[in-house]
């Protein structure tokens, strides 16, 4: 696909969060509406979160989004997204080690996340760059990544 990204951070309204969530919902294992609220989940994103983004023009195609505790020194990635037809393409790999980055700078001590146990695909984008699994819980396997 012929396309120029523009990568940004926190630039992302809660509707266009929302529409990007939207799109992506039966990607996610299991969908994401069979989970939670997308409206709802979408404000919390943008009020909340620091959001990485990926645009092609003026459409939002991947989002890593990362609730930061200052008390704890700790950031939760909540969401890794990307629609279909920018799969394959780095785009999640770049978003994330952006977030990694931005963790490192800001001088939190680690990352953790929670990803289903049969995404393949996410556990193997967590596992390049070094997310440990330290728990389970349910279907989910709890994992973290030291940065400091």
């Amino acid at each position: 696909m012929e396309t120029t990204l523009t990568y940004k951070i926190k630039t992302a309204t809660e509707q266009q969060i929302c529409a990007h969530l939207k799109e992506c919902n039966n990607h996610f294992f299991p969908p994401l509406s069979e989970r939670i609220n997308i409206e709802s989940y979408s404000k919390k994103i943008a009020v909340k979160s620091i959001t990485f983004e990926a645009w092609s023009e003026n459409t939002l195609v991947g989002l890593v989004a990362t609730y930061m505790n200052a008390e704890t020194s700790t950031a939760f990635i909540t969401n890794v997204s990307l629609l279909k037809n920018y799969m394959g393409l780095g785009i999640s790999t770049e978003l994330t080690n952006r977030c990694i980055e931005y963790v490192q700078q800001n001088n939190f001590k680690e990352i953790k996340l929670e990803v289903h146990k049969n995404n393949a695909n996410a556990i193997g984008l967590y596992k390049k760059f070094n997310f440990i699994k330290y728990d389970s819980k349910d279907d989910l396997d709890l994992m973290k990544l030291q940065t400091k």
